[in-house]
């Protein structure tokens, strides 16, 4: 019964009914499914990138044919009338950004017109993120964000029946673990996708295996990141010959026997013949078809016209059953197998993906190492953003004040799989970028102020906050052009960071720095090098950089006063450390050819000073030595000459010509100087005049930072490269290395293997390639070498020992996957683009590994921001006016505990992950945190405390997912749950995520 008729009959009789609802599998039960036949799921569906070939807006409004006929506004403006015409019909949404938005231009109307149909079961939203993500470049945080964003619309607009049940990333190149689990972590039943590499498929085909259950925390989180998984049989396109978009060339439905063109037999045909060839390969009588393709239904009426026929004919006097059906009823269906026990063998992930023997999607991995690092430093201050705006109180709603809405957009978009990846055309790029920086300048704002409010203690309003988006190219006009500024740095992370260094550009000779307690800080003052100056072109003028340390309490700030210093002042107030800088020049004499040594108290690099390289890392608390080399090569990039095959490396596929790469060195020692200081210690190497390299030791730090400036990669000789770091030691391995899956759990990999099928490896070095989201390692029995990455690159160990991240790309040509230009990108000077980044290279124990890296990886990635203000106040009237520090933590996490996410969901209330961060084989073990005092400006009001799935649109004591047979028994149905109301705790084990919403009842 629908609303309408629901109304009459309350009207005319006085009882109360509601409309009936048919979302969750309730839906599915009523479909006319026929035992003994070949049911055919066919479900309409549309795939709408959040920008690639277009900008966002410009697929949405459908501007720019010219590059491709896509407006996403006229499929669904197309989809709702169709489904109104027949009940029976039915169709999938996927991408909320593209949803919500046409969502808000429609009326009342057809608000409702569209909310029946959810609650019919009509129109279903599948996946439900922001986007449909990346799966290789994406770090898990922003992963969450972005799928949270879009399931929260979903609950609030439609409740219950906008849940989506079944996960569906069909074009993703590759797929990892840990978007497994956290599918799994979201409720989700059942995840399919399209890309697998070929010999994989062909195996799965072979062994009817391409559904199964796949383990997204074997070690950990065990049955609860089990997911039901499905790759798709024909891509993500309807089966050959029957697909009905307006402008495809495959024959419509005639059925009017009376016209020559009369083709119902023919069709029928083609359709049992697909059918009977799919089923071959899966288990059960239920196979799927995916009829839709990239942004079709524009004209929805040509699709379900000519499906409505195909049923009509196809069903009667035949073994096919053909049905319209969504992804979700599909798995429903599967779970009802109940002869049928699912294959569990799968603790592998999908990477990397290779459609044919020469084509390895293993480029994207790197493309676009500008945008890589962006996103990864937006994500980064959009969590700061929302912290803050929870900390001290969102900005006047009624104002329309900025806030961290737009930000979150932003950065939800950047997740896509043709945004982040680096597989877009180059405007929509330039397009990607702006978002994000009109999302940050919004966040500033909101910092700002939240800052402010914290640090103001009577009537006197702070300065109002600067911020310096180009400090790792020594510019910022704050601390260039004045004598005396202030640095408040907020630290994100609920612990307090200790030794975390600034490195700011001034102009001065020697400046004065005064702590949150009104002592002095040691400080050292360095050049700006000559390749930072190069960098920077006319954009910034300071001399030198001025480094101190600073430590910040949990969740909180602390401001340091920086003054330059008069003779007066660096003689009498101010701990400077001396600088010792030696130029070496070449030819060298004799003198200058032993080795040079650069250490802190936890680490020791020494230099070959013939070579210039990286020659030995000693681990001195520990005495572990390792015989090490580091050095930057470039892989010629194939232009599809070679004999085997034409395929070219681009934007998604890595190809080299060869196997070994081509040293990048000048003549003698690449080492230009050796700085020695008591804060800090460089050494300066030049290996091209495009590749250069500082390599910085830390008082006090764990860790060697590796600063790398590649570009602009050079075009003269009409060779595309591809830039890589290695590193060489005198490790055995044992053909094996370690990387991360998004930031979160160690996949081990080994060279020229998959762990389920067996390889023919037809590229050795770009089918060794793997995604490197936050690490990668090597280790022995005694040592082990990890590598950690500040933006997602490609990575490897191609022999024993070895090491090797590639950080740089530029190609002359497309390689023909349909983004239609090549990868090569511009600068703002017009040269190719000159990308600067950070490596942070650790040497421990393997057994001590492990809770260090992650340590560092959570510090990295959630790095304390800084924002500047001229000061105009004495040290004493600041300190009278203002608050120096503050923590909004009345007690700090344990070190295994992060917190993921802390957001506004309401005015008044908050959304709060805290996170495990270890595995078990790190060492992790079971954790327990008090809510009750934890946190100084409000309080959690516990009674009002719900646990909610991983995407936080489902209560935890209301999920139930399916339980499916498998060959090791029962798995799916299975809870973790981390909310205790009795004690007001929450108990986590290790990689555990719990998430919790909560009213706030603020102190003040």
């Amino acid at each position: 019964m629908d609303r309408s008729s629901c109304l009459l009959l309350f009207l005319a009789i006085g009882i109360t009914c509601v409309a009936t609802q048919e979302c969750g599998y309730e839906k599915c039960r009523s479909l006319p499914i026929k035992p003994g036949m070949i049911n055919v799921h066919l479900v309409p569906h549309t795939h709408d990138d959040v920008g690639w070939l277009k900008t966002v807006d410009q697929y949405y409004s459908g501007a720019n044919s010219s590059i491709q006929r896509a407006g996403v506004q006229y499929i669904l403006d197309s989809v709702i009338p169709q489904l109104e015409a027949k009940p029976e019909r039915k169709f999938i949404y996927v991408e909320i950004a593209f949803f919500k938005r046409w969502w808000d231009e429609q009326d009342e109307d057809m608000h409702g017109r569209v909310k029946k149909l959810v609650d019919k079961g009509q129109l279903e939203f599948i996946n439900g993120g922001w986007c449909m993500n990346d799966e290789a470049s994406t770090h898990y945080n922003a992963i969450i964000d972005q799928m949270t964003l879009g399931l929260q619309f979903l609950n609030t607009t439609f409740g219950e029946c906008g849940r989506p049940l079944v996960a569906w990333h069909i074009d993703p190149f590759g797929h990892s673990r840990e978007q497994a689990s956290l599918f799994a972590q979201m409720g989700y039943d059942g995840f399919f996708f399209a890309r697998l590499d070929y010999q994989d498929k062909a195996n799965r085909l072979k062994l009817q295996n391409m559904e199964e259950i796949w383990r997204g925390s074997p070690n950990d989180l065990g049955k609860v990141a089990d997911l039901f998984t499905g790759a798709l049989f024909a891509h993500y396109t309807p089966p050959e010959g029957l697909s009905f978009e307006i402008l495809n060339n495959d024959p419509p439905v005639q059925d009017d026997p009376r016209l020559h063109d009369y083709n119902v037999d023919e069709r029928v045909n083609t359709a049992l013949n697909r059918s009977v060839e799919q089923a071959k390969y899966f288990r059960t009588d239920h196979i799927m078809w995916t009829m839709g393709s990239d942004f079709h239904y524009q004209a929805a009426h040509t699709w379900y016209k000519n499906m409505d026929k195909l049923i009509k004919y196809t069903n009667p006097g035949n073994k096919v059953n053909l049905l319209y059906s969504t992804p979700s009823c599909y798995v429903y269906h599967k779970n009802q197998a109940a002869d049928v026990k699912w294959n569990t063998n799968n603790t592998d992930d999908f990477f990397p993906y290779a459609d044919k023997p020469h084509s390895f999607w293993s480029g994207y991995f790197t493309s676009r190492p500008a945008i890589k690092g962006y996103v990864r430093e937006c994500n980064n201050f959009l969590q700061v953003c929302k912290q803050l705006e929870v900390i001290a109180g969102p900005l006047p709603f009624t104002n329309g004040g900025p806030s961290s809405q737009r930000f979150r957009e932003a950065m939800a978009v950047a997740q896509h799989h043709d945004a982040v990846s680096g597989t877009e055309k180059q405007h929509v790029a330039y397009d990607y970028a702006m978002r994000l920086h009109a999302g940050a300048v919004e966040c500033q704002e909101v910092v700002s102020h939240a800052l402010a409010g914290k640090m103001k203690k009577g009537s006197v309003e702070p300065p109002a906050a600067q911020f310096c988006a180009y400090l790792n190219v020594s510019i910022c006009p704050t601390t260039e052009e004045n004598d005396h500024f202030s640095v408040t740095v907020y630290n994100p992370l609920a612990r307090q960071v200790t030794g975390h260094y600034l490195r700011l550009p001034v102009n001065g000779q020697s400046y004065t720095v005064t702590a949150p307690n009104g002592k002095p800080v040691k400080t050292q003052m360095l050049k700006v090098t000559q390749q930072t100056a190069k960098v920077r072109g006319p954009r910034g003028n300071a001399t030198s950089e001025l480094v101190f340390p600073v430590t910040v309490e949990a969740l909180g700030y602390s401001t340091y006063l920086i003054s330059r210093a008069t003779r007066t002042t660096r003689s009498l107030f101010m701990p400077q450390a001396e600088t010792n800088v030696i130029s070496m020049a070449i030819p060298q004499s004799p003198r200058m050819r032993e080795d040079i040594e650069i250490h802190n108290e936890h680490l020791s690099l020494i230099f070959d000073t013939t070579t210039g390289h990286l020659k030995t890392v000693t681990n001195l608390k520990n005495k572990l030595i390792l015989n090490v080399q580091q050095a930057f090569y470039w892989y010629n990039s194939s232009t599809g000459n070679n004999q085997d095959s034409t395929q070219r490396s681009g934007a998604y596929i890595f190809r080299p010509n060869g196997t070994e790469p081509f040293p990048i060195h000048t003549k003698g020692s690449v080492i230009t100087k050796v700085v020695t200081g008591a804060l800090v210690q460089e050494v300066h190497q030049v290996f091209s005049d495009w590749v250069t390299q500082v390599i910085r030791l830390y008082d006090g730090q764990l860790h060697a930072e590796l600063e790398w400036t590649v570009g602009p990669i050079p075009f003269k000789d009409s060779l595309g490269k591809e830039i890589i770091t290695r590193f060489d030691s005198d490790m055995q391995t044992d053909k094996k290395f370690y990387t991360d899956s998004n930031g979160r759990e160690i996949l081990e990999r080994e060279l020229n293997h998959r762990l389920t099928w067996k390889l023919n490896q037809t590229e050795p070095v770009a089918g060794n390639y793997y995604p490197v989201n936050s690490r990668i390692f090597i280790k022995d029995n005694s040592r082990q070498l990890t590598v950690l990455t500040d933006r997602s690159q490609g990575g490897a160990s191609l022999k024993d020992g070895s090491l090797e991240l590639m950080v740089h790309r530029r190609m002359f040509y497309d390689d023909n996957f349909g983004v239609g230009e090549a990868l090569n990108e511009t600068g703002v000077f017009g040269e190719g683009l000159v990308a600067r980044g950070k490596h942070y290279l650790m040497l421990e124990s393997p057994a001590d590994s492990s809770q260090l890296h992650r340590n560092l990886g959570e510090q990295l990635y959630m790095a304390p921001a800084v924002s500047f203000t001229p000061n105009t106040f004495s040290t004493q009237d600041w300190s009278n006016n203002f608050n120096m520090a503050y923590t909004a933590l009345k007690r700090e996490l344990p070190s295994s505990v992060h917190l993921l996410t802390l957001e506004l969901a309401e005015e008044d209330t908050a959304l709060l992950r805290l996170e495990h961060q270890y595995q078990a084989a790190d060492g992790g073990t079971p954790q327990t945190v008090s809510l009750q005092g934890l946190f100084e400006p409000f309080e959690v009001v516990t009674s009002s405390v719900e646990e909610l799935t991983l995407g936080a649109n489902v209560h935890a004591e209301k999920l139930h997912r399916l339980s499916w047979n498998t060959q090791e028994g029962t798995t799916g149905n299975v809870s973790q749950r981390c909310w205790d109301p009795s004690s007001a705790t929450v108990s986590l084990k290790p990689m555990q995520i719990c998430t919790l919403r909560f009213h706030v009842k603020r102190r003040w």
